[in-house]
């Protein structure tokens, strides 16, 4: 039986298209990925998140084309007339992923009640909002996840917004990030 010898494939390409990014670091070869992400605190201890199969997480959606994160929000969580009472942007996450960053806008909400979330449903139907304590929520999250839950609440209470680029807490926004958000 005879066997092929020569390569019948193209020569492999390198793995970074541009030779000039340092290595392990991508192009960005498709439109980021804009998300919203909201931080529901109920009372002291606790908040709300959506349980989707016994996956736990904070309330997510997309933010589209011509809408702004608050727009989005409100999508995500509904139920409550008059909309989420939200007070302000706490965090902004970018990650750069293989072929395109993912950026994520943390928002918080007044605390609510009990018994005001149990008026709420999440974007999804097959998820169930729930009201857990927060280190319950910190234990089921990943570290990435904890430390943007974390950082969220830091800026929170002092009342500041953070800015987290891949696992690393920056003092101010990045010149190049504010350049490709919406």
């Amino acid at each position: 039986m005879p066997t092929i010898t020569a390569p019948v494939l193209p020569a492999a390409r390198s793995a970074d298209p541009d030779p000039e990014l340092p290595p392990g670091r991508y192009e960005n070869w498709r439109p980021p990925v804009i998300g919203v992400a909201i931080l529901v605190p109920v009372g002291a201890d606790a908040l709300v998140v959506a349980d989707l199969s016994g996956l736990i997480m904070l309330p997510t959606g997309a933010v589209h084309d011509g809408q702004t994160p608050e727009q989005a929000a409100q999508d995500v969580l509904r139920g409550i007339p008059g909309g989420l009472p939200l007070i302000r942007r706490v965090a902004l996450a970018s990650t750069q992923m293989r072929r395109r960053k993912v950026v994520t806008h943390y928002l918080a909400t007044e605390p609510m009640t009990r018994e005001t979330v149990g008026e709420l449903t999440y974007r999804d139907p097959r998820a169930h909002v729930r009201v857990l304590p927060t280190l319950r929520v910190l234990d089921s999250a990943t570290a990435a996840g904890q430390l943007r839950i974390l950082v969220a609440f830091q800026a929170l209470a002092t009342g500041a917004t953070a800015y987290i680029e891949g696992s690393v807490v920056l003092p101010s926004l990045p010149p190049g990030l504010l350049s490709r958000l919406p």
